[in-house]
């Protein structure tokens, strides 16, 4: 167990607090939620630097670090949902996405391919961050100002279609054909 480790087990020790901070209805919880859901998401910048600039990579952090992520991300669209404020549709195809493509990754890594992250997939990441921290804050905060996080919330769907099409186009045919039997 190494520092980047914790980090990220912090991370998912986190999401239980905010999606009791999301669901609650006491003054100011748009706030906490918020503050949870940002610390958590820096946790995910720390521990990946951290890993690196220590050499301190391991297979567990390899293996946490994304579920962590995923995690992060599918409990505050949950919340959203329960909340109105992403229609269940949208954060179906967006956690649907990552579950497929998590699944894609497994596959590729299993026939020795290891999938790296590209820039579609960090600019959907970046989208999501942003557009979960306005969704949190919600209509009761932000006042008109609002639409941004539902103008972000199509941005996030498109980037997660684009990015999922683009691992798949690109890596899907070498590693979907049956091999041969000579």
């Amino acid at each position: 167990m190494n520092a980047p480790n914790v980090l990220t087990l912090l991370r998912i020790a986190l999401i239980p607090f905010l999606m009791i901070a999301q669901m609650s209805a006491f003054r100011n919880h748009e706030f906490v939620a918020l503050g949870i859901f940002l610390v958590a998401s820096f946790t995910d910048t720390v521990d990946g630097v951290l890993a690196r600039r220590t050499n301190k990579i391991t297979t567990l952090g390899q293996l946490l670090d994304p579920i962590a992520d995923k995690l992060l991300v599918m409990a505050a669209f949950v919340c959203l949902v329960e909340t109105g404020h992403v229609p269940a549709w949208m954060a179906v195809v967006i956690i649907g996405r990552e579950i497929a493509v998590t699944g894609f990754r497994a596959i590729a890594a299993s026939k020795g391919t290891v999938i790296p992250a590209s820039w579609p997939g960090k600019v959907k990441m970046g989208l999501e961050t942003v557009t979960i921290c306005l969704l949190i804050l919600g209509r009761g905060v932000m006042g008109k100002a609002f639409v941004a996080g539902k103008i972000g919330l199509w941005l996030v769907l498109a980037a997660a279609v684009y990015s999922a099409g683009e691992i798949f186009i690109k890596y899907g045919p070498q590693l979907l054909k049956e091999p041969s039997a000579d």
